[in-house]
C-alpha cells in the first residue's frame, strides 16, 4: 500500500514539476517579448544608425540635443530612438552596450522625418559594402526631411549617392580620403558643418552638438536653440562656429 502510494506521490509531482516548466518557459517567452519605444504623435520622428563600432559622442552629442526638445513648450518636439541591422545590442567604439530599438531588416518601422548617422569604426571600410544598410539610408531619404550625417557618416551619405549634388564636409584629417574616395564630390574644409539643401554633415567629435543645435535654431528658432544649449551648459552662437550654408 505505501508503495503505491509513493508511485502516486511521485507521479503527481513529475506532472506538477512539468506544469510549472510549462509556465515559466511561457513566462519567459512573454518577458521577451519586444518592446518598442512609445513615439508620441505630432513630433518629428528623428532615427539614429548605429551599429558596431559607432562613436560614443557623435551618437549621444545630438541625441542629447534632440531628445531636450520634449522640455520647450510651443514647439513641434522630437521622437528619438535607435535603428540598426539587429535586435543584439551593439557595441561602441568606446565599449558602450546599446540595444536597437529597431531592426530595420525585420521591424514595420515609423515614418523618419530626421535621420541622423553618427561616425562607425569602420565607415571608411566594410561598412560602406553593407548593401541593406546603404539601400535603408537611400529608403529613408525618399521622404525624410533632413539627413545629417557627423565625422565619418557622411561616407555612409557619400556612398547612398545623396551627397552628389550638394556641398559637404566630413571629421578634418579625413577630407583628404573622402576627396579620393568620391572624386566628384563637393568637399569642403575649415568649416565645422555644412548645410546644403536638406544634409546637414558636421566634423563630428564633440562639435555634433553645435551642428544639432544649428538644426534645433533653423527648426525652433534662436531663444529655443539657446536654452537647449543652456540646459547642457553649452555656450551657444551660430554666428561663433565656423560652418557653411549653402542657399
Amino acid at each position: 500500500m505505501k508503495k503505491i502510494l509513493f508511485i502516486i506521490f511521485l507521479t503527481a509531482s513529475i506532472i506538477s514539476c512539468k506544469n510549472n516548466s510549462k509556465t515559466t518557459k511561457e513566462e519567459v517567452e512573454t518577458k521577451t517579448e519586444k518592446q518598442f519605444p512609445k513615439l508620441e504623435p505630432n513630433r518629428y520622428n528623428v532615427a539614429f544608425l548605429i551599429m558596431d563600432g559607432t562613436y560614443n559622442t557623435e551618437l549621444t552629442a545630438p541625441f542629447d540635443i534632440f531628445q531636450h526638445t520634449i522640455f520647450r513648450e510651443g514647439i513641434k518636439p522630437m521622437n528619438v530612438f535607435t535603428v540598426a541591422n539587429t535586435d543584439d545590442a551593439i557595441t561602441t567604439f568606446e565599449g558602450m552596450r546599446i540595444l536597437p530599438d529597431f531592426n530595420y531588416l525585420e521591424d514595420e518601422l515609423p515614418q523618419i522625418d530626421i535621420l541622423v548617422v553618427p561616425s562607425a569604426e569602420n565607415h571608411l571600410g566594410k561598412d560602406l559594402e553593407d548593401e541593406a544598410m546603404i539601400n535603408f539610408v537611400k529608403q529613408v531619404d525618399k521622404d525624410a526631411k533632413f539627413i545629417t550625417s557627423h565625422c565619418d557618416g557622411a561616407f555612409v551619405l557619400a556612398k547612398a549617392k545623396l551627397l552628389d549634388n550638394v556641398v559637404s564636409t566630413t571629421f578634418p584629417s579625413d577630407i583628404d580620403k573622402m576627396r579620393e574616395m568620391f572624386p566628384n564630390l563637393d568637399i569642403r574644409k575649415d568649416v565645422l558643418f555644412v548645410h546644403d539643401d536638406k544634409y546637414i554633415t558636421s566634423a563630428g567629435g564633440a562639435k555634433s552638438f553645435e551642428a544639432a543645435l544649428y538644426l534645433c535654431e533653423f527648426l525652433y528658432g534662436k531663444e529655443v536653440a539657446q536654452q537647449l544649449a543652456g540646459g547642457l551648459v553649452i555656450d551657444w552662437n551660430v554666428d561663433n562656429v565656423p560652418h557653411l550654408v549653402i542657399d
